[in-house]
């Protein structure tokens, strides 16, 4: 039968597995291999994932699973995205949800996101997750690569309030050659959708000879879905099979955003240390509403939040955050966030 879970819509017949190796047929129906089993499970700040615009300065419990649904060239995380499942398991934490959410508030964290692999792989357990933190009032979130099915975008959407989309590229080349897939478009329905209904980030990992002639066609893309989406340009390093490549030039990456940044106000060009494009700035006067320091590979972190009820401290234009509690003139008082 058909795993509908992602857009590679793999046939699975009776003990075997899909793509992700993450599920298989049981009894006629798709199940999950590896109920409750986490690859990661601790703290970690909202900036680091990356959340520029959602709960600043807050602590949130990170969790991850195993396997991908993308086979990327370039992917620092693939000892768990490309390793075969059965291989982790003897070095996963086994947790039940309730365990997970007892965990998120024993260490004080907001909210609960999942960022080590694909949330596609491991939806089952997720939306277990998602019941026991709406008991508890913790929102989640997750980072994806998008590539899911519609059935499973909104199953998503239910388990988590808010997300970083992966948009790697936008040519069919580019998903072909570096990430093992046919078409992108599924990505771009998916982000369309998911920004109609929950808060959205984008993330794009730049790789120089690849996908960096690609940024302009990214960028009106997403100032057609919202102009006033965030978008995090990441100059990546890459790994694993193109371990050996260039690291990206800083100078040729920030002169191919220029006229991005006409159209997309919340452009951050980060992954690389002492970067000056990790505040948020006002998009009508140009203020600083949030202060970062950029830290590189290690994240970035909070350094100030100088809007008050959201709003920009120059002109009081409002300033696109999600989050139950007012901005904060001053950082002893973020620090009560985490």
């Amino acid at each position: 039968m058909r795993c509908g879970y992602c857009e590679r819509r793999c046939r699975i017949e009776s003990g075997e597995t899909g793509f992700c190796r993450m599920y298989t047929v049981s009894k006629g129906v798709i199940t999950e291999r590896f109920p409750h089993r986490w690859s990661a499970c601790g703290p970690g700040r909202m900036e680091v994932f990356p959340f520029y615009h959602v709960y600043p300065g807050t602590r949130s419990l990170a969790i991850g699973t195993a396997s991908c649904n993308f086979r990327c060239r370039y992917c620092s995380n693939a000892f768990i995205a490309k390793e075969d499942p059965d291989a982790q398991q003897d070095r996963m934490y086994h947790l039940a949800p309730r365990e997970l959410v007892a965990m998120a508030q024993k260490l004080s964290c907001r909210s609960i996101v999942f960022n080590v692999n694909e949330p596609t792989v491991s939806i089952p357990s997720l939306v277990e997750v998602a019941q026991e933190a709406k008991t508890a009032g913790i929102p989640m979130g997750c980072l994806t690569n998008g590539y899911m099915t519609v059935e499973s975008t909104e199953i998503l959407a239910s388990v988590f309030s808010f997300f970083n989309v992966s948009l790697k590229g936008i040519s069919k080349m580019f998903g072909r050659e570096y990430i093992g897939t046919g078409s992108l478009k599924p990505v771009l329905r998916n982000i369309r959708r998911l920004a109609q209904i929950r808060h959205v980030e984008v993330t794009s990992p730049i790789i120089e000879g690849a996908n960096d002639t690609e940024i302009d066609a990214m960028a009106d893309f997403l100032a057609g879905v919202d102009p006033e989406i965030p978008w995090h340009v990441f100059r990546l390093l890459p790994e694993d099979e193109m371990k050996d490549r260039d690291y990206p030039s800083i100078q040729a990456i920030d002169a191919a955003l220029k006229s991005a940044r006409k159209r997309l106000p919340y452009i951050y060009f980060h992954n690389f240390v002492g970067s000056d494009w990790v505040n948020t700035i006002c998009p009508d006067c140009g203020s600083v509403a949030i202060e970062r320091f950029s830290l590189g590979c290690g994240g970035d972190k909070l350094n100030r939040v100088l809007c008050t009820e959201g709003r920009c401290p120059g002109c009081g234009r409002a300033i696109k955050l999600l989050g139950d509690r007012s901005c904060a003139g001053n950082k002893e008082m973020v620090q009560t966030w985490a």
